[in-house]
Parts: C-alpha cells; structure tokens; sequence
C-alpha cells in the first residue's frame, strides 16, 4: 500500500534524528543535546500546524529517538510514524522482524505507518522479508532510503508479486546533493504515484541560515566535519541568495530551501527541535517559489563546485 492511498501527506514530515542522546545521537551528529521537555513542546505544537507525520529510525540514538517520540505520541492524538531497519551487509533471516519488534517497543506502538529499509544492502533479500510483515499487518507499508532506481525497481516488483506496492522512497535531496542524479527517481515515484521524501533539504543546517563561516557548527560533531569554514566560504553565493529570497518572502532562511524541496515534487522531511521552528514550518508551507527563483538557487549551487554525499548512500 502506498502511504497516502487513505491519507494524504502533510507538506513536510518531521524528522527526529536529532532527538535523544546515545551513540549516533544528537551530541555525535549535531554537536547539542536536546531537552526532552522542549521536545514534548514542539512535537505539540507541530501537530497543531498540521504536521502529523514523524520520522525515526532504531539507529538515531541507538534507540533513544524512538523513546523519545514514544512519550510524545500520547500527548496529541493522530500522529502517524515511519521508522527504519537497517540491514547488515549479510542477510540474515529474522533480523527485519527482531528490529521491527524493538522499534515497535520503544515507541509503543503495535505496528509502523510505514517502515524504512534504511539501506540498500540486499535489497531483495530484505523486501522478501518483509512480505510476511505486510501481510500480517506487523507493517503497514514498507519504504526504501538511500536507494539507486535499480534497487527501487527490483523491491517493486517483488512487492507488486505479492499484491503490495512501494510506499514511499527517502534518498537524499538538497541543493547541494546533486539533484539531477535522482531526476529519474523523482521521475518513477511520480509515474508510480509513489511519495519521494526528501532528507537533509538543508543539510543538517548549512542551509538553513543560522550558519556560515564566521559562525560555524560546533566542533566535534558530523556537521563541522562536513562543514568546516572553508565549506562555507565555499557556499556563500548560495547563502547570500537564500538570505535575498528570505527578505522577499518574510520568512526565516531556512524555508527558502524547504520550499525549493517542494516545489520539485518532494516531500522533504524536516527536523524540529524548538516549538518556533513549527511555526517557521507552517508559514513557509503556504510560499511556491516562482520557476526563474528555483532555476536560480540551483544555477548558483551548481556554480559552487560543492557536492555532499554521505558515505551510506548508493
């Protein structure tokens, strides 16, 4: 089944890799902690904005995302939540349904809207796997993330065999991760009424604004690794046309990027930490870019030589 068949998609969905400690946690990845109560506020006040879509995986936190969403499901009726396995580089038969049923725990939950393969590592081995899981009703509908179209084509048509269909792709999408490269992605999931969930639209905040060379991420963490301020200096052109875009539209500069995300057809997922960042979120939903606008953001992108691939990705 395919995520939206009965509901449609919020404009974004809410992404929560940076919420909750441990290993691969916010500290490691993000260079912060975040507060729990902060937490709880924001994810109310998301779903006030309409933003009832979450996004986690057993990985962020090793487990800790997970928890942590748990507690704020029951403070607001109606969310829904996709969650993640990630296989080995060697099947292993009954791995997918012991990961399930530990994210299942954590969050509390008798069964994910929608459930990630976080990578594509025998990609038909896992889909097979996950059949029975379908069929039970133990997963409700079953994506794939940081996958090339071939492996997209093959889960799908494993998938249709047993009568069940893609429910949604999750690849990396910003302006600075070569987006021609998933043009023929974007291209199949539209053809095939399947949702494209844009990751790291503003590249864990490089693009959001609140950065730049003569502020820089904090040390030690995965952004400044990937962003040192030669990088930014790098970006600037780029920053400097988002700032301009920014001022036009009368919103925060991190919704011009979001809002270049929608307008490709993606669904880009988005973490919230703070209750003003919903805010933010919902009044950037209501702006469509103009064509000479987005045609302009990626002429300039292209133009800083700067491309961002993650080590995990095809």
């Amino acid at each position: 089944m395919n995520i939206q068949t009965k509901n449609p998609l919020p404009p974004c969905i809410i992404g929560t890799w940076a919420w909750g400690g441990g290993a691969a946690g916010a500290k490691l990845i993000f260079g912060r902690r975040t507060d729990n109560q902060q937490l709880y506020g924001t994810f109310t006040r998301a779903m006030e904005n309409g933003f009832t879509f979450w996004d986690t995986a057993e990985v962020y936190g090793q487990g800790a995302s997970e928890r942590v969403l748990s507690e704020c499901l029951h403070l607001v009726p109606g969310a829904r939540v996709s969650t993640k396995h990630s296989p080995g580089r060697s099947f292993k038969p009954g791995a997918m349904e012991k990961s399930l049923a530990n994210s299942c725990q954590r969050l509390g939950i008798d069964a994910p809207d929608l459930y990630f393969l976080h990578n594509h590592s025998n990609i038909a081995e896992n889909t097979r796997a996950a059949v029975p899981l379908l069929k039970s009703g133990k997963i409700r509908s079953l994506g794939l993330s940081n996958v090339s179209l071939e492996e997209i084509e093959t889960a799908a048509g494993i998938l249709t065999s047993s009568g069940f269909a893609v429910g949604a792709v999750q690849n990396h999408y910003s302006l600075l991760s070569n987006p021609d490269q998933q043009a023929p992605i974007l291209k199949w999931c539209h053809e095939n009424g399947v949702p494209f969930f844009s990751y790291m639209v503003l590249e864990q905040g490089a693009l959001s604004g609140r950065y730049d060379a003569a502020h820089p991420f904090p040390a030690f963490c995965m952004r400044s690794m990937r962003f040192p301020r030669r990088r930014f200096r790098s970006i600037e052109p780029l920053l400097e046309q988002i700032r301009s875009l920014a001022t036009t539209y009368n919103l925060p500069s991190s919704q011009i990027p979001i809002a270049w995300a929608r307008a490709k057809g993606t669904v880009p997922i988005i973490g919230l930490t703070r209750p003003s960042h919903a805010d933010d979120l919902a009044a950037g939903s209501r702006i469509t870019l103009r064509m000479d606008e987005i045609e302009n953001l990626e002429k300039i992108a292209r133009s800083t030589g700067v491309i961002i691939k993650g080590s995990w990705e095809p």
